[in-house]
């Protein structure tokens, strides 16, 4: 039997389009993350993301953005159908079923935080200096976490 070690991501959304609160209220708090448009990110989805693994849910895109809530992939990634949804805003019209370009995962809503965490006060905790998320010119809505970087935010958390 393989054991895969458990992984850490931050997926960025912007809350006008889905929010954590979006989330939480899905049936089981379970929804897709789709309309990701960017390859190095569909890769990590394609690829790297896996059942079990935890995700920092993060508003983007607006003032004040940061972390809002925790969620947990609860399926691989796999093609991200609104690719092929001529009426929808994620249309790609060279995705096919043959070559589905585009995935997602899905998550499940695990809690809210009482507030955001924000970037502000992410850029001033000792040992996140190095997350992608606080890296200058980082805008990729798919980002890993090291697993010291999601022991010290989830002490972060636990203070709010």
């Amino acid at each position: 039997m393989i054991i895969v070690a458990r992984k850490y991501w931050l997926l960025k959304t912007e809350p006008g389009c889905f929010s954590i609160d979006h989330l939480a209220s899905e049936p089981n708090g379970i929804a897709g993350w789709d309309g990701v448009r960017n390859y190095q990110a569909r890769n990590m989805l394609r690829d790297d993301i896996q059942a079990g693994d935890g995700v920092l849910f993060y508003h983007s895109s607006v003032q004040p953005a940061g972390i809002a809530g925790i969620c947990e992939v609860v399926r691989d990634g796999y093609p991200d159908e609104t690719a092929r949804d001529p009426e929808g805003e994620h249309f790609d019209p060279r995705a096919t079923a043959e070559n589905p370009i585009w995935y997602q995962v899905d998550v499940q809503f695990k809690s809210k935080l009482p507030r955001l965490l924000t970037l502000p006060e992410l850029r001033d905790v000792p040992g996140l200096e190095n997350m992608m998320l606080l890296q200058r010119g980082s805008r990729l809505s798919v980002q890993p976490v090291r697993p010291d970087e999601w022991k010290i935010i989830q002490r972060l958390i636990r203070k709010l």
